[in-house]
């Protein structure tokens, strides 16, 4: 009996035994918000290890690069709205994730991206960074040059992952640094000069903690056409869309420009760069026709163009001798695929990157729609005519589950 317990206390400790060793199975657990707060309710042990700070960091910048598509952002009058699309029990309550505007300040959605949000604050001429899932802000000054009488107007903006990502037109790959940092990211704006002439850009690096020097390029004309083709006389000049989001493709960002002529606005953030690409439709020869820039099938620059029910992607190439020119691939019957009213329209309300889905409104419901799967589904029923911002990003919550109205109630963010 002696050698016996003598041989059980020489055996080695069981792998979940070891607090590191379980640490790095916990930190695989799938990225959707329910997974932490189910294991910690295993025991005090796993309690302990799922809460640390440290655990949730790592366990957030392991999934970076499939975070799950939590749900939509949407600017209301003093506030900035969350909207789940997740099933219970991954569903996270919609005041989880809300922004609520300092009183008297006019403030405008600019978009989110790699867990980030930028807000732009048009009464005190800032910028603000915000983590949703911690609720971290950090405001910045924007440049003298933007917001003056005499100088540019603000039109968008983009905030990004500065180390690594590449987006494929699916997933993105990140760089190998396992705990992300705030000097990883940058800040963009995006505007145009008060005669709607020239487009400027301006880099906001978090290393660095400065502005980089302003970017411009000439915008389309009647007198000036660059290149753009079906530049309409006498029409409302070339605008930058305030309302479309950025999309990132490698390292470059997109914006929609609207007004006398379509076409896209390309800043390239290797070459510190601004320049007008056209589009590869007239979408003015199509009254019922929306559009929106978005990654390519299989990488590069892409075009959801939706014409009534029917969906063309399109994608921009570049052949041998380095002409760029766009291809159509795939079009999608939507009124076949979907369960539409047959007098219903269709408009585009939002796209998610990581994802590959778009969203698609009638009069009355929200579907989402998976490009690549062609798997859809119905939200709700919406009132909603405003541009919808979806958020992907890995939501680690502190600890417990407990029972709410829509199921299983995700605790207070970490």
């Amino acid at each position: 009996m002696t050698r016996l317990r003598r041989l059980k206390s020489q055996a080695p400790a069981h792998p979940l035994e070891d607090d590191n060793l379980l640490s790095e199975i916990l930190l695989r657990l799938p990225p959707q918000p329910s997974s932490l707060p189910r294991a910690s309710l295993v025991c005090k042990r796993w309690l302990g290890l799922v809460s640390e700070t440290g655990f949730l960091r790592r366990f957030r910048a392991h999934h970076r690069r499939n975070p799950p598509l939590l749900g939509l952002f949407f600017e209301d009058v003093t506030r900035i709205s969350f909207i789940p699309t997740l099933a219970s029990p991954n569903r996270v309550p919609s005041g989880r994730l809300s922004f609520q505007f300092d009183e008297g300040d006019q403030c405008r959605f600019m978009g989110c991206r790699h867990g980030l949000a930028l807000i732009f604050n048009s009464t005190r001429l800032q910028v603000q960074l915000w983590h949703p899932v911690t609720g971290k802000q950090l405001r910045l000054a924007v440049p003298r040059e933007f917001g003056t009488a005499d100088g540019m107007l603000i039109q968008n903006g983009a905030v990004l992952r500065a180390d690594g990502y590449v987006h494929t037109g699916r997933r993105s790959s990140p760089s190998p640094s396992p705990s992300p940092s705030p000097s990883t990211f940058k800040a963009v704006l995006v505007g145009q000069d008060v005669r709607y002439t020239r487009a400027f850009a301006c880099v906001y690096s978090f290393e660095t903690r400065l502005w980089s020097n302003l970017i411009a390029t000439p915008l389309p004309s009647r007198d000036n056409p660059m290149g753009v083709p079906n530049v309409i006389p006498g029409s409302i000049p070339c605008l930058i869309s305030m309302d479309d989001p950025s999309v990132l493709v490698g390292n470059s960002l997109y914006w929609n420009l609207l007004g006398n002529s379509r076409a896209i606005l390309v800043l390239d953030l290797d070459r510190q760069s601004l320049s007008v690409i056209p589009m590869p439709v007239d979408t003015y020869a199509d009254d019922g026709a929306s559009f929106r820039v978005m990654p390519a099938e299989g990488g590069g620059l892409g075009l959801f163009f939706l014409s009534d029910f029917s969906a063309q992607l399109w994608k921009r190439k570049t052949d041998p001798d380095g002409v760029a020119s766009w291809v159509m691939g795939r079009t999608i019957e939507l009124d076949k695929l979907l369960p539409l009213d047959p007098v219903a329209s269709l408009s585009i309300l939002g796209f998610a990157e990581e994802s590959n889905v778009v969203f698609l409104r009638t009069p009355i419901h929200l579907f989402m729609v998976q490009l690549e799967s062609l798997q859809f589904r119905k939200l709700f029923e919406t009132w909603l005519w405003c541009i919808c911002h979806p958020f992907e990003s890995v939501y680690t919550a502190e600890t417990g589950i407990g029972v709410g109205r829509d199921g299983a109630e995700l605790s207070h963010n970490s």
